[in-house]
């Protein structure tokens, strides 16, 4: 087999989303807990990824009240009452990358045709941007 100069298996920031993911399977099932831990880990991430972070939370909760925030592999994330993710956001720092990532799974109701968008790269957030996203979070919940 060729050697690539990678190592095989999980990087560290996949290995410390795991471990997010463990804890957060044994943490509170308190909607309130878990709203509260959603705003302190937007607090934790270096600008201008909180100031993004605390306006796509607002956003989301405004157009889509049904959705319970949570953690989500360390990130913040939004379910449904049966508790599946519909969408989420990531900050810059958690795997390294250039931008900020917001995300929608499988049951976000976005389908649109045989080809269409579930993950978006943030680097601000206009007014534009906000119109955008809050059209994408009503129709995923739709």
């Amino acid at each position: 087999m060729k050697k690539t100069g990678k190592k095989a298996g999980l990087s560290k920031e996949e290995t410390d989303a795991m471990k997010d993911r463990l804890k957060e399977l044994n943490d509170s099932k308190n909607p309130a807990d878990r709203e509260k831990a959603v705003i302190e880990k937007i607090a934790t991430m270096v600008e201008p990824d909180r100031t993004i972070g605390k306006r796509l939370h607002t956003i989301i909760k405004a157009n889509a009240p049904s959705l319970l925030p949570r953690l989500w592999y360390g990130m913040p994330a939004y379910s449904d009452k049966e508790g599946n993710v519909i969408l989420f956001f990531r900050d810059r720092a958690k795997f390294g990358e250039r931008y900020m990532t917001l995300g929608f799974n499988n049951e976000a109701k976005l389908d649109d045709g045989d080809l269409w968008p579930i993950v978006f790269a943030l680097t601000k957030l206009t007014s534009a941007e906000e119109t955008k996203i809050a059209a994408l979070v009503k129709r995923a919940v739709r």
